[in-house]
């Protein structure tokens, strides 16, 4: 197998974990999405799904530095731009599980932390915040970017960017009126982003992504063409 179908194939399972990961870890935390008045699970729950989302952190890192080679032949700006944009998301999605596990635990103990409501609270607050912030508006751009790309160089089917851009515009839409507090968060919103990766995951496993074909190297001496070769007669 090329090295190239190898890379294509670690990002379309590496796109399997992030969504494994991210659904499995929201009902873990006791469902609270964005409503910080709900109570957090339990402790063993929210441990579990702390541990997912740094697994999910990892993978969201590691589809972009899988995808990255083969990208960068058709554009090394976007392939770049889709690595640091992916390891920003992943980084919010760390921030927000350091701050969730205080008012579960404390390092090295089976211990209650015994942080008052007003402090559990909180640290849930900043959770669901960075849930809003990395996944909610990172990810659409990071999409988008990856999209662009790939509807640009015609490297996949047409309708697999062209969905990747309108769940972008969906879910980016959607967080941004949670985020100034004139909407509810619309979990159907995200269907098509998330059917955006999974028709992108499975162009990635079947067909993947070939390489740009390379450019003759300077200096390099190229053949005649036959035509060339019988046009040209001896000097006169």
């Amino acid at each position: 197998m090329s090295r190239p179908r190898v890379r294509s194939r670690l990002a379309a399972v590496l796109f399997l974990v992030t969504w494994v990961t991210s659904v499995a870890a929201l009902p873990l935390y006791g469902g609270s999405g964005l409503d910080a008045a709900s109570a957090l699970a339990g402790r063993s729950s929210v441990l579990v799904a702390a541990l997912l989302e740094v697994v999910l952190a990892l993978a969201v890192v590691g589809t972009a530095v899988a995808l990255y080679p083969l990208l960068r032949p058709h554009g090394a700006g976007p392939a770049l731009g889709y690595v640091a944009l992916r390891t920003l998301e992943a980084s919010v999605v760390l921030v927000g599980v350091v701050a969730v596990l205080p008012a579960v635990a404390r390092p090295a103990t089976t211990a209650p932390p015994q942080l008052g409501g007003d402090v559990t609270a909180a640290l849930q607050l900043v959770h669901d915040w960075t849930f809003l912030v990395g996944p909610g508006l990172v990810n659409p751009v990071n999409a988008t970017v990856l999209a662009l790309l790939l509807l640009r160089r015609r490297l996949v089917p047409l309708f697999v960017p062209v969905l990747g851009i309108g769940g972008a515009l969906l879910v980016a839409g959607g967080n941004l009126a949670v985020l100034f507090g004139v909407a509810h968060p619309v979990p159907a919103l995200a269907v098509p982003l998330f059917a955006w990766e999974i028709c992108l995951a499975a162009v990635l496993a079947f067909r993947g992504i070939e390489p740009a074909p390379e450019a003759p190297r300077a200096g390099r001496p190229t053949a005649p063409s036959l035509s060339a070769a019988t046009d040209s007669g001896p000097s006169q």
